[in-house]
């Protein structure tokens, strides 16, 4: 068995397994992709410990948190790790490198195994994820999907990943539609760091000679932030609108969003956030609409009143080239049509 060398984030692909030994909530915010979740102390453990160190000092914390992760160990020894052969070589990481990976990786060399710990566990992964926003953002050759609300931008994006286009879908990423109403049931978001590394993830496997798609998407995304790097390349793109009929956005929004007609209180309470901007009147006329169901009408205002008059001076303001955008006309979005408008928007280059 080879002595023991701490290995950096790069390294992580030469071994069979990659080890996350913080507890499910640590492990929950944000991991490194591909890692399982084997914890050493888990949630109420690590809380008990702490407390521990905090009111009696670091032997009791030990002596107390020792027992309980020889006991996590032991199980996961006979259960998670009870199949993998002699040559089975694991790579393991906590939160900085320290105790929670250091024990681990001891017993799974008393085992005889090749295990080896991350150097500087997650807090290294995280460095290397700014690092890489912003060191390969300044290089993507970026196409930016503009289009009003309704124009169906993220389904001609995924239409576009199908036909063996590179995309960068951002709303898929940050599991929202971006929108006021684009938060997305029984799914919530994830954090803001877990999205950046979603987002590191797939630009390490972008071709940086080709191009790469992505949605002209505004500043924040539900909850999220575009990270500063990827914002500044994405104004710098060269822009592509969908210019789409409003009888074509219409009817692709109540195919899209037909889920805002199962619960009329939630859709109401959001309407009701833009009494401000719209008024009383406006805004009980809406929220008359989501109680009875009535979307048609509903999205028809929305688009026409709230999303489509700042529309043309908000791009306008945020992409550098707004002025040189090339323009696709569509008149049909629905799912054959948006085969085709994806293959359209490919072949402008």
């Amino acid at each position: 068995m080879r002595a023991s060398l701490p290995v950096g984030v790069g390294d992580r692909d030469r071994f069979d397994t990659l080890i996350d030994a913080r507890s499910p909530a640590e492990y929950a915010i944000d991991h490194i992709p591909g890692a399982i979740n084997c914890p050493v102390l888990d949630d109420e453990e690590r809380r008990i410990v702490g407390t521990l160190y905090k009111q009696q000092g670091a032997f009791e914390a030990r002596r107390v948190g020792g027992a309980m992760v020889a006991a996590n160990l032991a199980r996961h020894l006979k259960e998670r790790f009870a199949d993998r052969p002699a040559g089975w070589k694991p790579l393991v990481y906590c939160w900085r490198g320290g105790l929670r990976s250091g024990s681990m990786v001891t017993w799974l060399r008393l085992v005889g195994w090749d295990a080896q710990q991350l150097a500087g566990g997650y807090k290294s992964w995280r460095r290397h994820v700014i690092t890489q926003l912003a060191l390969l953002c300044p290089q993507l050759d970026l196409r930016v999907l503009c289009g009003a609300t309704g124009s169906a931008k993220t389904r001609v994006l995924q239409a576009m990943a199908l036909q063996g286009r590179q995309v960068l879908d951002l709303e898929g990423l940050a599991a929202h539609k971006g929108s006021l109403l684009g938060a997305l049931p029984g799914k919530p978001q994830p954090s803001q760091i877990a999205f950046e590394t979603r987002i590191v993830e797939l630009l390490e496997r972008v071709d940086l000679a080709q191009p790469l798609y992505v949605e002209g998407e505004s500043r924040r995304i539900g909850r999220l932030d575009v990270p500063l790097p990827l914002l500044t390349q994405m104004r710098a793109g060269r822009c592509i609108e969908i210019e789409a009929t409003p009888e074509a956005r219409l009817a692709y929004l109540l195919r899209d969003y037909a889920y805002l007609g199962d619960d009329p209180e939630a859709l109401s309470r959001q309407l009701g956030l833009l009494k401000e901007l719209h008024g009383k009147a406006v805004i009980e006329r809406w929220q008359q609409w989501a109680a009875a169901g009535a979307l048609s009408p509903l999205f028809a205002e929305l688009t026409a009143l709230h999303y489509d008059p700042a529309y043309g001076r908000s791009q306008a303001s945020h992409f550098e080239r707004w002025a040189d955008r090339q323009v696709i006309t569509a008149d049909d979005l629905s799912d054959a049509a948006i085969e085709a408008l994806a293959q359209r928007v490919a072949a402008l280059g």
